[in-house]
């Protein structure tokens, strides 16, 4: 392919940061590096010519396999979820785990990714939720974490409940959303409410 400068590429990350070979929680990580970095060892595009980078998260929290989980939920209410969300392999169906929104998790990938923008998707899984519970430290022992520590054993989630919303302009939609943004320290650019492309608000 000829070079050429004044063309836009976009790169898309497969799996999420935390199965990154590097900076995941290893050893259940997977072979290769899933963070930016993969984007200049896995192409050889110069750092330099990066000038975007777009984290896509979930409204909640969902891992494929073994790992540490501190926000995962079980019985009933994982149920729910799971299949409110349809969260099931693509190609295995194998049900994911899922939890509550990680703040501490989602605010180092942040960093780690040097994320401008973030997209929340699925936010129209949680609605009709009286509340919504988000994890924004861990407690470990003595100490409160808003990064993740070295080990994420006998670590509790320390939550903060907002109010749930109906529907896309419930204005506890805005709330929550606005509250991920000050957590992250991270404007969220667009909001998906469904699998289809054209089901995004751009904020």
């Amino acid at each position: 392919m000829p070079y050429a400068p004044e063309k836009n590429v976009l790169f898309e990350g497969s799996q999420g940061s935390y199965l990154d070979i590097e900076f995941g929680t290893y050893p259940y990580v997977t072979s290769s590096s899933t963070t930016v970095g993969g984007v200049f060892t896995g192409t050889g595009v110069p750092p330099g010519a990066l000038h975007r980078v777009v984290g896509v998260a979930k409204a909640y929290t969902t891992r494929v396999g073994n790992g540490p989980f501190p926000t995962e939920l079980h019985g009933a209410e994982a149920k729910e979820l799971r299949e409110r969300g349809n969260e099931f392999g693509a190609t295995t169906g194998r049900p994911r785990r899922v939890g509550h929104l990680d703040l501490v998790l989602l605010r180092y990938a942040v960093m780690l990714n040097g994320v401008s923008e973030i997209i929340l998707t699925k936010v129209d899984v949680l609605a009709g939720m009286d509340k919504v519970r988000v994890a924004v430290a861990y407690r470990c022992g003595e100490k409160e974490y808003r990064y993740p520590p070295p080990t994420l054993a006998d670590c509790e989630p320390v939550y903060v409940e907002l109010k749930g919303w109906k529907d896309l302009k419930d204005p506890n939609l805005g709330r929550f959303l606005q509250f991920v943004e000050m957590e992250t320290k991270t404007r969220i650019s667009y909001v998906s409410y469904g699998p289809k492309r054209d089901e995004m608000i751009k904020r």
